[in-house]
Protein backbone atom coordinates (compact mmCIF):
# COMPACT_ATOMS: atom_id res chain seq x y z
CA UNK A 1 0.00 0.00 0.00
CA UNK A 2 1.15 3.54 -0.67
CA UNK A 3 2.03 5.87 2.17
CA UNK A 4 -0.95 7.91 3.28
CA UNK A 5 0.99 11.17 2.82
CA UNK A 6 0.75 10.75 -0.97
CA UNK A 7 -3.01 11.40 -1.02
CA UNK A 8 -4.53 14.86 -1.12
CA UNK A 9 -6.95 16.28 1.42
CA UNK A 10 -9.87 15.66 -0.95
CA UNK A 11 -9.06 11.97 -1.22
CA UNK A 12 -8.85 11.77 2.56
CA UNK A 13 -12.20 13.50 3.03
CA UNK A 14 -13.91 11.14 0.59
CA UNK A 15 -12.56 7.89 2.02
CA UNK A 16 -13.46 9.17 5.49
CA UNK A 17 -17.02 9.90 4.35
CA UNK A 18 -17.41 6.47 2.73
CA UNK A 19 -16.01 4.79 5.85
CA UNK A 20 -18.36 6.69 8.18
CA UNK A 21 -21.43 6.10 6.01
CA UNK A 22 -20.71 2.37 6.06
CA UNK A 23 -20.12 2.56 9.83
CA UNK A 24 -23.62 4.03 10.20
CA UNK A 25 -25.08 1.21 8.09
CA UNK A 26 -26.02 3.57 5.25
CA UNK A 27 -25.75 2.81 1.54
CA UNK A 28 -22.64 4.48 0.16
CA UNK A 29 -24.16 5.85 -3.02
CA UNK A 30 -23.04 9.06 -4.69
CA UNK A 31 -26.10 11.08 -3.63
CA UNK A 32 -25.54 10.22 0.02
CA UNK A 33 -21.83 11.03 -0.15
CA UNK A 34 -22.74 14.41 -1.67
CA UNK A 35 -25.17 15.13 1.17
CA UNK A 36 -22.66 13.97 3.79
CA UNK A 37 -19.89 16.22 2.46
CA UNK A 38 -22.11 19.10 1.40
CA UNK A 39 -20.89 19.07 -2.22
CA UNK A 40 -22.55 18.66 -5.61
CA UNK A 41 -23.30 15.25 -7.07
CA UNK A 42 -21.22 16.16 -10.10
CA UNK A 43 -18.23 16.74 -7.83
CA UNK A 44 -18.76 13.35 -6.20
CA UNK A 45 -19.04 11.63 -9.57
CA UNK A 46 -15.74 13.10 -10.74
CA UNK A 47 -13.90 12.32 -7.50
CA UNK A 48 -15.21 8.76 -7.35
CA UNK A 49 -14.05 8.21 -10.93
CA UNK A 50 -10.56 9.40 -9.98
CA UNK A 51 -10.49 7.30 -6.80
CA UNK A 52 -11.57 4.23 -8.72
CA UNK A 53 -8.74 4.80 -11.17
CA UNK A 54 -6.27 5.11 -8.29
CA UNK A 55 -7.46 1.89 -6.69
CA UNK A 56 -9.11 3.37 -3.60
CA UNK A 57 -12.73 2.39 -4.31
CA UNK A 58 -14.77 -0.14 -6.23
CA UNK A 59 -18.02 1.00 -7.83
CA UNK A 60 -21.08 -1.20 -8.12
CA UNK A 61 -24.56 -0.79 -6.67
CA UNK A 62 -22.73 1.09 -3.93
CA UNK A 63 -19.23 2.49 -3.53
CA UNK A 64 -16.90 0.40 -1.39
CA UNK A 65 -13.35 0.96 -0.23
CA UNK A 66 -10.59 -1.30 -1.49
CA UNK A 67 -8.01 -2.58 0.99
CA UNK A 68 -5.85 0.46 0.25
CA UNK A 69 -8.81 2.81 0.51
CA UNK A 70 -9.85 1.31 3.83
CA UNK A 71 -6.30 1.63 5.18
CA UNK A 72 -6.27 5.33 4.29
CA UNK A 73 -9.74 5.83 5.78
CA UNK A 74 -8.76 4.15 9.04
CA UNK A 75 -5.71 6.40 9.38
CA UNK A 76 -7.79 9.54 8.81
CA UNK A 77 -10.64 8.47 11.11
CA UNK A 78 -8.23 7.35 13.82
CA UNK A 79 -6.41 10.69 13.79
CA UNK A 80 -9.69 12.58 13.77
CA UNK A 81 -11.05 10.76 16.80
CA UNK A 82 -7.75 10.91 18.68
CA UNK A 83 -7.70 14.64 17.98
CA UNK A 84 -11.17 15.01 19.42
CA UNK A 85 -10.01 13.28 22.60
CA UNK A 86 -6.88 15.42 22.81
CA UNK A 87 -8.73 18.68 22.18
CA UNK A 88 -11.39 17.82 24.74
CA UNK A 89 -9.41 16.15 27.51
CA UNK A 90 -5.99 17.78 27.27
CA UNK A 91 -6.71 21.25 25.87
CA UNK A 92 -10.13 21.54 27.50
CA UNK A 93 -11.93 22.66 24.35
CA UNK A 94 -15.73 22.62 24.73
CA UNK A 95 -17.11 19.21 23.80
CA UNK A 96 -19.40 20.67 21.16
CA UNK A 97 -16.48 22.21 19.20
CA UNK A 98 -14.01 19.36 18.98
CA UNK A 99 -15.41 17.70 15.85
CA UNK A 100 -14.97 20.83 13.74
CA UNK A 101 -11.42 21.43 15.00
CA UNK A 102 -10.45 17.78 14.53
CA UNK A 103 -11.34 17.95 10.83
CA UNK A 104 -8.30 20.23 10.47
CA UNK A 105 -5.98 18.27 12.76
CA UNK A 106 -6.65 14.90 11.14
CA UNK A 107 -4.78 15.91 7.97
CA UNK A 108 -1.71 17.30 9.75
CA UNK A 109 -0.76 14.57 12.24
CA UNK A 110 2.31 12.43 11.54
CA UNK A 111 2.78 8.80 12.55
CA UNK A 112 5.01 9.91 15.44
CA UNK A 113 2.51 12.47 16.76
CA UNK A 114 -0.34 9.96 16.44
CA UNK A 115 1.60 7.42 18.54
CA UNK A 116 2.44 10.05 21.16
CA UNK A 117 -1.18 11.19 21.42
CA UNK A 118 -2.34 7.62 21.85
CA UNK A 119 0.13 7.06 24.70
CA UNK A 120 -0.84 10.33 26.37
CA UNK A 121 -4.53 9.48 26.16
CA UNK A 122 -4.03 6.07 27.76
CA UNK A 123 -4.74 4.17 24.57
CA UNK A 124 -8.26 5.57 24.26
CA UNK A 125 -10.82 3.27 22.62
CA UNK A 126 -13.40 5.81 21.42
CA UNK A 127 -13.75 9.50 20.63
CA UNK A 128 -15.60 11.70 23.16
CA UNK A 129 -18.83 10.91 21.32
CA UNK A 130 -18.44 7.15 21.71
CA UNK A 131 -17.39 6.31 18.15
CA UNK A 132 -14.64 3.66 17.99
CA UNK A 133 -11.06 4.61 17.19
CA UNK A 134 -9.87 2.28 14.41
CA UNK A 135 -7.10 0.00 15.57
CA UNK A 136 -7.85 0.49 19.27
CA UNK A 137 -9.39 -2.96 19.71
CA UNK A 138 -12.72 -1.58 20.90
CA UNK A 139 -15.51 -4.13 21.19
CA UNK A 140 -18.79 -2.26 21.47
CA UNK A 141 -21.67 -3.72 23.46
CA UNK A 142 -24.93 -4.51 21.66
CA UNK A 143 -26.66 -1.22 20.88
CA UNK A 144 -29.94 0.07 19.53
CA UNK A 145 -31.19 3.47 18.48
CA UNK A 146 -32.88 5.51 21.20
CA UNK A 147 -35.89 5.74 18.87
CA UNK A 148 -36.43 1.98 19.25
CA UNK A 149 -36.41 1.97 23.08
CA UNK A 150 -39.54 1.47 25.14
CA UNK A 151 -40.30 3.95 27.95
CA UNK A 152 -38.47 3.26 31.18
CA UNK A 153 -35.13 3.80 32.96
CA UNK A 154 -31.75 2.17 32.50
CA UNK A 155 -30.61 3.09 29.00
CA UNK A 156 -26.89 4.01 29.07
CA UNK A 157 -25.91 6.16 26.10
CA UNK A 158 -23.02 4.55 24.23
CA UNK A 159 -22.59 6.47 20.99
CA UNK A 160 -23.60 9.61 19.13
CA UNK A 161 -23.68 9.29 15.36
CA UNK A 162 -21.02 11.11 13.36
CA UNK A 163 -23.91 12.60 11.43
CA UNK A 164 -25.07 14.50 14.52
CA UNK A 165 -21.55 15.77 15.17
CA UNK A 166 -21.94 17.89 12.04
CA UNK A 167 -24.91 19.70 13.63
CA UNK A 168 -23.55 22.20 16.14
CA UNK A 169 -26.99 23.29 17.40
CA UNK A 170 -27.95 19.68 18.13
CA UNK A 171 -24.61 18.97 19.81
CA UNK A 172 -25.08 22.10 21.90
CA UNK A 173 -28.48 20.85 23.07
CA UNK A 174 -27.07 17.43 23.98
CA UNK A 175 -24.21 19.09 25.83
CA UNK A 176 -26.49 21.38 27.86
CA UNK A 177 -28.76 18.49 28.81
CA UNK A 178 -25.89 16.16 29.77
CA UNK A 179 -26.78 13.67 27.02
CA UNK A 180 -23.29 12.27 26.54
CA UNK A 181 -21.82 8.77 26.32
CA UNK A 182 -22.01 7.27 29.79
CA UNK A 183 -25.20 9.12 30.73
CA UNK A 184 -27.97 6.86 32.01
CA UNK A 185 -31.09 7.87 30.11
CA UNK A 186 -34.67 7.34 31.15
CA UNK A 187 -37.23 7.38 28.36
CA UNK A 188 -40.23 9.16 29.81
CA UNK A 189 -42.38 9.32 26.69
CA UNK A 190 -42.58 8.78 22.94
CA UNK A 191 -44.59 10.34 20.12
CA UNK A 192 -46.04 9.00 16.89
CA UNK A 193 -43.79 11.37 14.91
CA UNK A 194 -40.69 9.71 16.32
CA UNK A 195 -40.10 12.14 19.16
CA UNK A 196 -38.60 10.73 22.34
CA UNK A 197 -38.73 12.41 25.74
CA UNK A 198 -35.76 11.57 27.98
CA UNK A 199 -34.28 12.64 31.28
CA UNK A 200 -30.76 12.24 32.64
CA UNK A 201 -30.46 11.12 36.28
CA UNK A 202 -34.12 11.99 36.85
CA UNK A 203 -33.55 15.57 35.78
CA UNK A 204 -35.96 17.72 33.78
CA UNK A 205 -37.20 15.81 30.71
CA UNK A 206 -36.13 17.04 27.28
CA UNK A 207 -37.83 16.15 23.99
CA UNK A 208 -35.67 14.98 21.09
CA UNK A 209 -37.06 14.81 17.57
CA UNK A 210 -36.98 11.62 15.54
CA UNK A 211 -33.92 12.65 13.54
CA UNK A 212 -31.87 12.93 16.73
CA UNK A 213 -33.37 9.89 18.48
CA UNK A 214 -32.49 7.68 15.50
CA UNK A 215 -28.85 8.75 15.78
CA UNK A 216 -28.30 8.23 19.50
CA UNK A 217 -27.36 4.67 20.42
CA UNK A 218 -27.94 3.16 23.84
CA UNK A 219 -26.86 -0.15 25.27
CA UNK A 220 -29.34 -2.82 24.28
CA UNK A 221 -31.28 -4.30 27.15
CA UNK A 222 -30.62 -7.97 27.89
CA UNK A 223 -34.30 -8.53 28.56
Amino acid sequence: MEGTSTYTGSYREYVEAIYELAEEGLDTIQARIADWLGVSRASVSEMVRRMEGDGLVEVGDSITLTAEGRHLAEVVVRRHRLSERFLSEVLGLPWVQVHEEATVWEHMISDEVEAAMWRLLGEAKTCPHGNPIPGAGYRPPPMEALSAVQPGPGHPLERISEELELERSIMGLLDREGIRPGADLEVTGTGEDGRVEVSVERGKPVTLDGYVAERLFVRKSEA
